[in-house]
């Protein structure tokens, strides 16, 4: 037994040789023993952290008032710091163990030491990055933020923690500092921008919209000439997608609403009044003077009498009116009476330069209901009731003559 026991000790002996790590097997037993106590008390630890310490900041955060705190330090974000703790106690132990075993500084220790390293900048970035994520659910939650693109900012701050991972793990690696490897890397900058173009124009985009509050989830956007028209349902750092009126789901780069124009109606929401403008044509033949007859055939029409005794039949000057002046003061108190229309902005009916169509009569006015179906049913019920109107004044709202009507004007024709 003592001949094999030598033969075994002589064979191990001449494996560590050639892998540099010349030891005797059995003056180096205390050395594997201290390794042994190091590994259990690097167990330890972490047992110590993930059972003790991420069981009591669970205890105490359901047990506060304040909800930030149940988002900050919830499961997953002491899980990656109690991530940190085994390679950061594994880093502190380790030159103890090569010690204590005797073991030359060798291409073993060196890459033993890299790889923890590697692990400390690797767990240390993932703790980062979640717990930016929490502090991203925390902030959506409130009301002042409530819709803004931050998580494009998110995205941001992550795309930045993973290129400061490869700096860090790419100089650990290569043995050389952070700062010689940005260096070299400046040479490649021109094909590094080439290849992530999209994402840093993205990331340029979406610092734009968020500082300038041009756009946040539930906007209502229109960009024609990319034929964009519908409410915006995610903001990233990349794409932005919009849900049309057609329920098709649209995604363009950012960069394309800081490049080309975009109209954002969500103001016109927060405002509470939509615009209307619409505008007919009146036949300029139709219109003459206001006679004491008509003004007072005007007065005894039952469905004009309540708007003619809240009209007045003076101009401002002491002037003549017309049926045309009537019939447009007429409109301006039926809109500033009506229930629907917005009171506290803007109503006028004026007259538009004439064309050969007639003379354009403009209404301009806001709906207080900024949703498009009850704006639309607004703009119906108005125009029609202008329409039917426009024959109690004696005005003719002009048209082009249609099919029907040419061929009614030459079968009276031909009667005479």
């Amino acid at each position: 037994m003592n001949i094999f026991d030598h033969t075994v000790n002589q064979w191990i002996n001449e494996r560590l040789v050639s892998w540099g790590l010349a030891v005797d097997v059995a003056d180096k037993l205390d050395g594997f023993i201290v390794l042994i106590y190091v590994l259990v008390l690097i167990l330890l630890i972490n047992i110590l952290f993930r059972w003790g310490v991420m069981r009591g900041v669970h205890w105490v955060t359901l047990r506060t008032k304040a909800s930030w705190d149940n988002v900050l330090f919830d499961q997953k974000v002491m899980k990656h710091l109690c991530d940190i703790i085994t390679p950061v106690v594994l880093s502190m132990m380790l030159p103890l163990a090569i010690s204590a075993l005797g073991i030359k500084a060798t291409w073993i220790t060196t890459l033993l030491v890299r790889v923890v390293q590697i692990a400390i900048v690797i767990t240390s970035l993932r703790f980062i990055s979640t717990f930016f994520e929490a502090t991203f659910k925390l902030i959506v939650n409130r009301p002042a933020w409530h819709g803004k693109p931050i998580k494009g900012l998110l995205q941001i701050v992550q795309v930045l923690l993973a290129l400061i991972g490869i700096i860090l793990v790419i100089a650990i690696i290569l043995n050389i500092s952070p700062a010689g490897l940005l260096t070299g890397l400046g040479a490649s900058a021109a094909v590094i921008s080439f290849i992530f173009k999209d994402t840093l124009l993205g990331l340029v985009a979406g610092i734009q919209l968020a500082a300038n509050d041009m756009l946040k989830v539930g906007d209502w956007i229109e960009m024609p000439s990319r034929g964009v028209d519908g409410t915006v349902v995610e903001v990233s750092l990349t794409t932005i997608k919009i849900r049309c009126w057609d329920n098709t789901l649209l995604t363009i780069p950012p960069y394309l609403l800081i490049s080309e124009p975009f109209d954002n109606w969500q103001a016109m929401r927060d405002a509470g009044g939509r615009r209307v403008k619409r505008s007919l044509n009146v036949d300029m033949t139709s219109v003459h003077f206001a006679s004491e007859e008509f003004v007072e055939r005007l007065r005894n029409e039952r469905s004009l009498a309540p708007l003619v005794e809240r009209m007045s039949m003076q101009s401002a000057e002491g002037g003549v009116l017309t049926n045309l002046d009537l019939y447009m003061r007429a409109i301006t108190e039926y809109l500033n009476t009506h229930p629907r229309v917005h009171h506290g902005m803007m109503v006028m009916v004026r007259q538009l330069q004439p064309t050969e169509w007639g003379l354009p009569m403009e209404l301009y006015f806001f709906s207080s209901d900024v949703n498009w179906v009850p704006y639309e049913h607004l703009q119906t019920e108005v125009i029609s009731h202008i329409i039917a109107l426009a024959p109690l004044f004696d005005v003719r709202l002009y048209q082009a003559p249609s099919s029907h009507s040419l061929t009614h004007k030459f079968k009276n024709s031909a009667g005479a």
